[in-house]
């Protein structure tokens, strides 16, 4: 279930078994809707949970429950019956589906556990057409000392239940109309009981007596009951009923529907964004229906809502209309009519994202240049990382952005990459994000998961966010420091935006470093947290892999430390500006090992330094970064992966290089083993790998390079 902790069963049955035992609790029904006297539901608070049970008295089948706070309250998590299925959106609404309806006469039950206690909870019945059968509003009261504290036997009766002699009630008006809402109330009733309400031989609603046998509620006179004298009675289970004799009038300030009532829309801001949830309504000619299209700005019509209008000019779309994180950008137009007239409503979809990031094409062959841009913080660095369907990671870079903020990224790719999803991740500050291309074929979107943060305390609720595809089932597990997992698979359902928040409960956790997996069929993907662990304890030790650099290069950060230890490394360049700062861990044995940080590609020249600092330790080291420009191009050729089917590779880098780039390997006798030509990125690089020929012999090669302006060349074994 999205985004929520789930009550253990134990919980959830202990909860239960208390609201069948107590049966002397008081509860406050408020209904509030037109539809109120058709659905019933009735709450009992415990501390923070609360059970609220549903009762379907219409001649309609429920199939959905929507439940929510006031500003003052938040969700923490809820439990629901066999078949059931909870989901919570953004705004801290929980929607309870089943594909199995409620029919009359049939009930439900839900535990929800929320931050404070006795919440009032807002709730709305839809049936299985979408239409809104019921709204209200429950508001548990919390159980008297004497209730809590006493032991409640078995075998005790009340003597107080139901209707008495002295029992009375009334109407408030005392000269009701047809479709309006009464006040009743009374007194001198059974003590936390519960009563239906009915006009003559017609049930309209049911409530519950407080402990002192007091009641007050508030009922709906049904739009078509009759103007004339009726019988107002209440019922207790046994049958026995008290009754008031009113006379019922005409309705007042009905709108007659050929009343002009203005055609209108609401719920659409002029900026919306991805994965925002709007709830639509508006007015219109009464007992009409209104129907929008949705439009793009260049007429295109890619959706189409109804609703029906009531007797009094109002309609609302059942469900909110959520905006998938796929939406293109843009303006949008909404055509909205009620057969009398038409209005337009104007929208446009914007990012609320600080990165955005999109390919040039969504599928790529092998051999194209995969090509990506877009707008992220203007004046600050970006990282780049390109990885491919096996996530390996190709290419990496620094880039600092100008004002602009414009990000332009290309790599070429060979006729022998491998084909599949490859995944450019774009990181500025603590903003991160994944976006997707393919190579021979559509883009798979994968399961990505984030945490808040790095550390927290034991007892701490982490919050993971989750992205994949849309409703999609993902299955999360925790692996412990000991690499055992904690506890059972989760399961969480994404919403129909892609996206998921889950809120783990830390409670139990023991002090170390965590691992979190997210995974859907053989997709996965992992994610490391700590829980307590702390700063500032022993000395600290670091070093790098070499001591000299160039742009581009990643820089491997290894050393020494107390176990567990919360540490935060900081690269500064030589004029001292923080090129990346990046809070970190060491692990059980006290090793450091951060291999996140880069040499820009347009690093200056001269001394680095990087500091690791945990509490008030500290440890500071130099690297020497060389500058590209004195010899204008700069090769170099390091051992690369081995890719499966194609044997080794040689990874050739090239910086300092402009357009088409010319790459010749010739051998010790001056024979050319093979000829490669590649567009230099927009940064003036080249990053391939060569896959190694299985006939090539050992021993020294030489590659040369040339552009449409210079040339150069360097040596490598091939051993």
């Amino acid at each position: 279930m999205n985004g929520l902790k789930l009550m253990n069963t134990s919980s959830m049955r202990g909860i239960l078994l208390s609201v069948i035992l107590l049966f002397s609790i008081t509860l406050i029904l408020v209904p509030s809707n037109t539809f109120a006297e058709e659905i019933n539901a009735k709450s009992i608070g415990l501390e923070e949970t609360v059970i609220i049970e549903f009762t379907n008295d219409s001649d309609t089948e429920i199939n959905t429950f929507r439940i929510w706070l006031g500003a003052d309250f938040n969700f923490k998590s809820f439990k629901t019956e066999k078949g059931w299925i909870g989901e919570k959106t953004p705004q801290g609404v929980i929607i309870f589906t089943s594909p199995e309806s409620i029919k009359k006469g049939e009930s439900v039950k839900f535990g929800v556990k929320t931050d404070n206690k006795n919440p009032g909870i807002n709730w709305k019945a839809i049936d299985i057409k979408s239409k809104e059968q019921g709204m209200g509003k429950v508001l548990p009261k919390e159980l008297p000392e004497v209730i809590k504290n006493t032991e409640i036997k078995p075998d005790k009766k009340s003597v107080d239940i139901g209707i008495l002699s002295d029992s009375i009630f009334r109407i408030v008006p005392e000269k009701p109309n047809m479709g309006s809402t009464i006040r009743v109330t009374g007194d001198n009733f059974g003590a936390s009981q519960e009563f239906d309400f009915y006009i003559d031989n017609s049930k309209i609603g049911s409530f519950e007596t407080d402990e002192n046998g007091h009641f007050m509620t508030t009922m709906k006179i049904p739009d078509n009951q009759n103007a004339d004298r009726v019988d107002f009675k209440i019922k207790d289970s046994k049958g026995e009923e008290k009754k008031i004799s009113l006379r019922i009038g005409e309705i007042e300030n009905r709108i007659p529907e050929t009343e002009n009532v203005k055609l209108t829309i609401k719920g659409i801001p002029n900026i919306i964004h991805r994965g925002d949830l709007l709830d639509i309504s508006g007015t219109g000619a009464p007992k009409s229906a209104i129907t929008a299209e949705i439009k793009t700005e260049d007429g295109d019509i890619i959706n189409s809502r109804t609703a029906e209008v009531d007797a009094k000019g109002n309609w609302k779309l059942a469900e909110p209309i959520a905006i998938p994180l796929d939406t293109p950008f843009g303006k949008y137009n909404a055509v909205i009519t009620d057969g009398r007239e038409s209005i337009l409503k104007s929208w446009t979809v914007e990012s609320n994202k600080k990165i955005i990031i999109t390919p040039y094409n969504l599928k790529f062959q092998p051999g194209e240049l995969l090509k990506f841009n877009g707008t992220a913080v203007p004046n600050k660095p970006i990282e780049i990382i390109l990885e491919d369907p096996q996530g390996k990671e190709l290419f990496s870079d620094i880039i600092q952005l100008d004002e602009s903020g414009f990000v332009e990224f290309e790599y070429q790719t060979e006729q022998s990459s491998i084909k599949g999803t490859y995944t450019l991740i774009a990181t500025q500050d603590k903003d991160i994000e994944f976006i997707f291309a393919g190579l021979g074929q559509l883009p798979a979107i994968p399961v990505n998961l984030e945490f808040d943060r790095l550390n927290y305390s034991a007892g701490d609720t982490a919050v993971i966010s989750l992205t994949g595809v849309a409703s999609e089932i993902v299955s999360l597990l925790i692996i412990d420091p000991s690499d055992k997992p904690k506890g059972e698979t989760i399961s969480i359902t994404l919403q129909a935006d892609g996206t998921a928040k889950y809120e783990l409960d830390l409670s139990g956790y023991a002090s170390g470093v965590y691992t979190a997996v997210a995974s859907k069929g053989s997709a996965q993907s992992t994610e490391i947290f700590t829980v307590g662990l702390q700063t500032g304890s022993g000395e600290i030790q670091i070093n790098t892999t070499k001591l000299k650099y160039t742009p581009g290069d990643s820089v491997l950060i290894l050393g020494d430390t107390a176990k567990n230890v919360l540490l935060t490394i900081t690269m500064t360049d030589p004029d001292g500006n923080i090129v990346k700062e990046k809070e970190t861990f060491s692990d059980k044995n006290g090793k450091i090992s951060e291999g996140s940080f880069r040499i820009p590609s347009d690093g200056k020249s001269g001394m680095w330094t990087i500091t690791a600092k945990s509490g008030s330790n500290f440890d500071t080291i130099e690297i020497e970064v060389l500058s590209t420009i004195v010899e204008g191009m700069q090769i170099i050729v390091e051992e690369g992966a081995e890719i499966p089917g194609y044997g080794n590779t040689l990874q050739i880098k090239v910086v300092g290089v402009q357009q088409t780039v010319e790459i010749s390997i010739v051998n010790a006798d001056g024979q050319v083993i093979e000829s490669l030509s590649f567009q230099a990125s927009s940064q003036g690089e080249i990053n391939q790998p060569w896959i190694i020929p299985k006939d090539t012999e050992p021993g020294t090669y030489t590659i040369k390079v040339s552009d449409a302006f210079t040339s150069g060349e360097t040596t490598f074994e091939i051993k």
